[in-house]
């Protein structure tokens, strides 16, 4: 039952983490794959929303207001993350050959058609631990710049600014981590459900 006071904010911390803890941490395990990195995130999340509560001007929920102080936690828990790695050139990753393609671009083995809509298997718990299997197996910054573009909704620029990369590198990366999710999604999931790739 959704709450009348959805603008309203309640001075008890409690409060938001019996209405919102739920929700908070399970959009933080979805980007980091990692419980107790999650945890601590919605913990300075709270508390960061805890000192900042004199400032919510009530034009969104309490909920949205909360989910914006997390996402700004996550972009600083990676951004320290990244920040020391070392920037993979256009070059390395270009210049990799991928085997699941030929020559001219062209598939090498056709992927399967997926007869399952993923929307409907994503609420699965079984399919986010297998999702987030597949994204784990990822390069690191490819993961990173997969998860800003494709889960928090960063733009180009702001993953490129937060990765030190190029444009075309980013691009590059999103291709690749989207190529290697359909086939690892495909041999470790949608095979499974379907009988076939």
């Amino acid at each position: 039952m959704p709450h009348n006071d959805a603008n309203r904010l309640s001075d008890d911390p409690g409060v938001w983490v019996d209405r919102y803890g739920d929700y908070l941490y399970g959009y933080a395990l979805i980007k980091t794959g990692d419980p107790t990195v999650a945890e601590d995130l919605v913990q300075e999340a709270l508390l960061a929303a805890l000192k900042a509560r004199k400032d919510f001007k009530k034009r969104s929920t309490v909920k949205t207001w909360l989910t914006a102080i997390l996402k700004h936690k996550l972009m600083d828990y990676y951004r320290k993350k990244y920040r020391n790695r070392e920037t993979e050139s256009v070059d390395t990753v270009a210049a990799t050959p991928d085997p699941q393609f030929n020559r001219r671009g062209q598939w090498q083995v056709k992927p399967g058609n997926w007869i399952i809509d993923p929307a409907e298997h994503y609420a699965q718990k079984e399919f986010i631990q297998a999702f987030l299997k597949c994204v784990d197996d990822l390069p690191p910054r490819q993961a990173r710049a997969f998860t800003m573009r494709e889960i928090d909704g960063v733009s180009t620029k702001e993953i490129c600014k937060h990765l030190a990369i190029s444009t075309t590198n980013c691009w590059v990366m999103l291709h690749r981590a989207r190529l290697a999710l359909r086939h690892c999604l495909e041999l470790n999931w949608f095979k499974d459900q379907t009988g076939s790739p």
